[in-house]
């Protein structure tokens, strides 16, 4: 069977845009079945940059089985090859590909949560490995009937859409990451050193601090498709209130219409159109889930939808998010949770954003003249 020229491409950029892979290294792929024609391209490629694939294939139905039967003990336990490819592996690639986005609809969120909080001291490793340097990594979706039917989309549609996302149907895929990478490198050079942040608009009214914090470029290496800029608010500057423009989803599960109003950094109401009992469970899980861990653009042009999918919808080009629960300590952020929430506001229909007074962004458009240099 001859690959998807567009898988082929795909693999190439991950390896050697993305991650950077080099002859001696190894990368840890983890994956489900169905993305077996990915994973054969990428070992293809791996094989002829000269480094070590190794393959973590996970199968459907058995996490939704540890966590509806497994023992406290059991969920928290750690197998020693995910900790060995975060302790010690140079690169790793998470292949999102579940068959069923709704497996763990019917799991208490708590069991959930414990699992996650299980997975803290691992997922720490990988951030704090990632900001050094020594561990590259990258999360990436291949096209599943399942996300084709969370987007209303037959499946040969979704893979259209996602590989335009993300330049595959673009001769020289890598050229073009550059050069969304050298604009994004001018937006985080133009934003470093700016103190306050100002958002006013349709169903939006923000005012945050990020003095002291770093604005990072996601220009395709961390995550695949990328395309944001991103920093972390200070912990107690967030006042006032914001209505998400698209549904935000969270392991498997989707709210709709969410309003939240915050004081001092704090969530102190929030209201959703369908889904309010699980928005109030999340933000009940710890300490830092009341609080905003994640302020960041979108700005992948070849995004322009809403698919409900959170790898692609937080880097719609015209649009914000914010997240709540944990921030990046590699932009200054210091709130803990193990919530880490995306919720996408949409910017195209009417809103101003100012920093230290200054307009930078209407309507969905940067405005600063050197940012389009």
């Amino acid at each position: 069977m001859v690959a998807d020229p567009r898988l082929r491409r795909m693999a190439q950029v991950l390896l050697q845009y993305s991650l950077g892979l080099k002859s001696g290294e190894r990368v840890g792929i983890r994956a489900e079945p169905v993305a077996s024609p990915l994973i054969r391209e990428l070992v293809r490629e791996a094989l002829h940059i000269g480094a070590y694939p190794e393959l973590y294939i996970e199968i459907p139905g058995v996490k939704e089985l540890l966590l509806k039967e497994g023992s406290d003990a059991q969920l928290h336990y750690i197998p020693d090859g995910f900790r060995l490819r975060s302790e010690v592996y140079e690169t790793a690639l998470d292949i999102l590909s579940q068959e069923n986005t709704k497996e763990l609809m019917g799991i208490d969120p708590a069991r959930i949560a414990l699992h996650n909080q299980a997975q803290k001291n691992v997922f720490q490793t990988i951030r704090s490995r990632s900001s050094e340097g020594v561990l590259r990594r990258s999360i990436l979706l291949y096209p599943t009937n399942a996300y084709a039917q969370d987007a209303d989309m037959s499946l040969s549609d979704f893979e259209d859409f996602l590989y335009h996302a993300c330049f595959l149907d673009e001769e020289q895929p890598i050229l073009h990451w550059q050069k969304l990478s050298q604009q994004q490198d001018r937006l985080t050079s133009w934003l470093q050193g700016k103190r306050t942040v100002q958002i006013v608009g349709k169903d939006i009214d923000l005012t945050f601090s990020v003095e002291g914090r770093s604005f990072m470029s996601d220009d395709g290496r961390y995550n695949f498709p990328g395309g944001e800029i991103f920093t972390s608010p200070v912990e107690n500057s967030v006042n006032g209130s914001i209505r998400f423009s698209f549904p935000a989803s969270y392991a498997g599960r989707s709210v709709d219409d969410v309003r939240l109003r915050l004081v001092d950094g704090v969530v102190v109401e929030a209201q959703a159109g369908q889904g309010q009992e699980y928005l109030e469970k999340m933000l009940a899980l710890d300490e830092g889930a009341r609080r905003f861990g994640e302020f960041a653009f979108g700005n992948n042009p070849n995004i322009q939808r809403c698919i409900k999918n959170v790898l692609f919808d937080e880097k719609m080009a015209g649009t914000i998010h914010f997240a709540l629960g944990a921030s990046f300590s590699v932009t200054g952020g210091k709130n803990q949770s193990i919530l880490h929430w995306d919720m996408v506001y949409d910017l195209r229909h009417g809103c101003d954003i100012y920093f230290d007074g200054e307009l930078f962004c209407k309507d969905g458009r940067f405005t600063t003249n050197m940012i389009e240099g």
